[in-house]
């Protein structure tokens, strides 16, 4: 991808990610059959947070992971939301509040392809269902990479390829097909949800993922797959 696409891409995932921000955890429910959160908190338990930790959740969307992060490292810890869609960090700011965590997550307004922090900063670095959509994928490792402690870990929860055949064929029906039908009945915006799907063609399966992150200098790179592969965990140590 040349950098007039990926400016593009970035541009367009932008607008996307503004306008359905309202409705996004309603719509993340309804994408993972509900098991969003179960995978969610089978990574935290493999992640091993102690309290006292500092973590940095990547393209934090509404804020979900970040709070668990924060819920995690207590009073004496400290997490930092990032995100590019100020709708998404709104929501979010919104749900921190309310759990009262206010004083162990910031949420930031920046960008993933350029993370605006000193080198060897957090014990951990998360993604949740974002990698996606990032202009480019090796560039957004490298810098989560860069940022982790030596001995920290990079964490990547994402949509992921069935490696079986005949149940990918079956998965992407649901995923391109059907998805953006119910996304127009439960929320009306069928044009953004068409995109996401469409948005896993490109991305990689989980072995050429993991062999990214080790491209990125993780060593050794977890992998867990989830529902046969509809999901995917992947953890990398950095050295």
């Amino acid at each position: 991808m040349n950098h007039t696409q990926m400016n593009e891409k970035a541009k367009y995932v932008h607008s996307v990610f503004e306008s359905i921000a309202e409705e996004y955890d309603k719509m993340n429910n309804v994408i993972s059959f509900g098991s969003h959160v179960a995978w969610r908190n089978y990574t935290m338990k493999q992640m091993n947070i102690q309290p006292g930790q500092k973590a940095l959740d990547v393209a934090c969307g509404t804020a979900d992971w970040t709070i668990a992060l924060a819920q995690a490292v207590g009073k004496q810890g400290s997490v930092i939301g990032l995100d590019f869609s100020q709708n998404m960090l709104d929501v979010g700011a919104y749900k921190v509040a309310q759990k009262g965590l206010g004083d162990v997550a910031k949420l930031v307004h920046g960008d993933a392809m350029q993370l605006p922090y000193d080198d060897n900063t957090f014990d951990f670095v998360t993604i949740g269902f974002a990698l996606r959509n990032v202009p480019d994928i090796q560039t957004v490792l490298n810098e989560m990479t860069r940022v982790v402690k030596p001995g920290g870990k990079v964490v990547s929860l994402e949509v992921s390829k069935p490696p079986n055949l005949a149940y990918r064929k079956l998965f992407y029906l649901y995923f391109y097909k059907i998805l953006p039908l119910i996304a127009k009945w439960t929320v009306n915006k069928y044009e953004q949800y068409a995109w996401l799907p469409a948005s896993l063609t490109n991305f990689p399966d989980s072995r050429e993922l993991a062999r990214m992150f080790q491209q990125a200098g993780l060593d050794p790179v977890q992998v867990k797959l989830f529902m046969g592969g509809v999901a995917a965990l992947h953890m990398g140590v950095k050295p």
